[in-house]
């Protein structure tokens, strides 16, 4: 197979920290990258884990907060000190915008790069319209085909798919690689997604 499937949400601290790694690894490899964005609120409850804004202090202080830290900082990719102001905004819209972009023969590759690294990096409110439209057009994209397509019909039942596929295969959050039907869940695995693509793993038994 010449492809990556990747499973994310286009505001995923996680993704966003290994998004540029990926996409070297990727390309070094000669695959594509196919998109997949999903609702990670359904798709985190469904494999059975608390959603984020119920889990302990101790818990987010050290998962989204110390981890994002050291991982910005092994990954050369900028954080803000704190957490986005806009996080809790729906990601129906950036979401969307993305799949609009593979249904209308786009490579979004940079599209997600560009929005995970502006919510993360610059607090960047990815439910706005013109916020998305300045990020789109920072990598050469036509903003306005694609947002006026992101919320379609059409596309949000991508969307939909996409969340009960991942769900069907037993993804856990974002993001998550798929090396020929092998899952590697969080960024933190893209070393062994590395090796994967050069030598697949012996199956378990």
């Amino acid at each position: 197979m010449s492809e990556i499937e990747y499973f994310y949400s286009a505001h995923s601290a996680y993704a966003y920290l290994g998004s540029a790694r990926f996409m070297e690894i990727a390309k070094a490899a000669g695959r594509t990258i196919v998109h997949k964005p999903v609702d990670l609120n359904q798709v985190v409850p469904a494999a059975g884990s608390s959603p984020f804004g119920q889990r302990s202090p101790k818990h987010r202080a050290y998962y989204f907060r110390r981890e994002i830290d050291r991982w910005a900082e092994e990954r050369n990719a900028p954080v803000l000190d704190g957490y986005p102001a806009f996080h809790q905004n729906p990601t129906t819209l950036c979401n969307g915008m993305l799949i609009a972009g593979i249904v209308q023969g786009r490579n979004v590759d940079q599209l997600a790069h560009a929005m995970l690294q502006s919510h993360w990096r610059d607090d960047a409110d990815l439910a706005d319209r013109d916020t998305l439209a300045r990020i789109a057009e920072s990598v050469g994209l036509a903003p306005e085909p694609l947002l006026d397509a992101a919320l379609s019909d059409e596309v949000q039942a991508i969307y939909q798919a996409n969340t009960d596929e991942a769900i069907e295969r037993s993804v856990f959050g974002s993001p998550t690689y798929f090396i020929d039907g092998d899952m590697f869940y969080g960024q933190d695995r893209l070393e062994m997604v590395e090796r994967a693509l050069r030598q697949p793993y012996a199956p378990s038994s």
